[in-house]
């Protein structure tokens, strides 16, 4: 039985879609069991099916606009990620899920969960939707604003065994996030980590353009967290204005009206193809226990599939796999 930790003070609408979205993980997989981490009376209104779920009272929690919050990661104690976090670390838990501030995530994993030996930095990693109706890993995406080379090739590495084993990828594809195809474009950190993917012996493909990151060039594409996460929220804020634009222009006539009734289930498998909710969540990549940060305005439907990866990550033995890549990597550098 897996045991999963959930933050369910974290997000926009905690704890009401996290507890949902927990009830509904527990009847979709049978397998697991969650431990609610929170405000033990506010959980308890939402709570109508307690099989496989217990609740662990915090009386503390991180708010969505909050700063700081690096620093508040030690001082905190009863903060519910902070409590769940813990027991991870503890190995009471074989993973965390919190929508919870991107920040707090990142802080708490590195310090509380900790890092994987030998793992650089952490890295953010969000699964993206593709136009082939596949998924691709972006990182960073926010946990290094400036990373090194090096980083990269390392989260290139780490990410392909995530994409093989949770993703299902053979001999996943990896990317260079830059301003243009060709090999030598790009800023001198962008050349300089081309020529070292080069080397690495994983299946790199080359850059990549901004215009095709969702279609389908490659399995991983790594970047810097500054980048990274301009791009992604530039995918999600053009996702959601195309969405707008397209109802209003359907709703603008009866011809308009008329044709969105005729072509509703080919809308519909659109918006299936690139909803991020059938996704879950961002994985924190570089920590000793699976870390899953859930958008911080996920549904429940979408909070549901954030514990259905950490549950596939802790299955399909993606930490310890890590690690043995990690100390190969020592061991051919001693």
């Amino acid at each position: 039985m897996i045991k999963i930790a959930v933050d369910a003070m974290g997000g926009d609408n905690a704890p009401h879609i996290t507890v949902e979205g927990a009830m509904l993980a527990i009847k979709n997989f049978p397998d697991i069991e969650i431990v609610l981490y929170g405000d033990e009376e506010a959980i308890k209104r939402y709570l109508t099916d307690r099989t496989r779920i217990s609740i662990v009272h915090c009386s503390d929690y991180f708010r969505m606009d909050e700063k700081e919050l690096a620093y508040e990661i030690r001082k905190r104690k009863e903060a519910s990620m902070i409590k769940a976090m813990q027991a991870c670390a503890e190995k009471e838990c074989d993973a965390i899920v919190s929508a919870g501030p991107t920040a707090a995530v990142v802080s708490g994993g590195t310090l509380i969960v900790k890092r994987i030996k030998n793992f650089l930095r952490p890295a953010l990693g969000p699964i993206l939707p593709q136009v082939d109706g596949g998924y691709m890993l972006l990182l960073d995406c926010g946990a290094n604003v400036e990373c090194k080379p090096e980083w990269l090739v390392q989260f290139a590495q780490i990410a392909s065994v995530y994409s093989e084993k949770v993703l299902g990828k053979k001999n996943p594809r990896v990317g260079l996030l830059n301003n243009g195809e060709e090999e030598k474009k790009g800023r001198e950190f962008e050349k300089i980590t081309y020529d070292l993917l080069k080397q690495s012996g994983l299946n790199f493909v080359g850059n990549i353009e901004g215009k095709d990151i969702i279609n389908a060039k490659c399995d991983v594409l790594v970047t810097d967290g500054f980048t990274g996460n301009i791009a992604l929220k530039t995918i999600e804020g053009t996702a959601k204005v195309f969405g707008t634009v397209l109802k209003r222009e359907i709703k603008s006539n009866i011809f308009g009206m008329i044709g969105g009734l005729i072509a509703k289930k080919n809308l519909n498998n659109i918006k299936k193809t690139f909803d991020a909710s059938e996704v879950g969540g961002a994985v924190l990549f570089g920590c000793e226990s699976v870390v899953i940060k859930a958008h911080g305005s996920s549904d429940h439907f979408a909070f549901m599939n954030a514990i259905r990866q950490a549950k596939k990550t802790v299955q399909e033995n993606v930490i310890p796999i890590i690690k043995e890549v990690l100390a190969k990597e020592e061991n051919e550098n001693i």
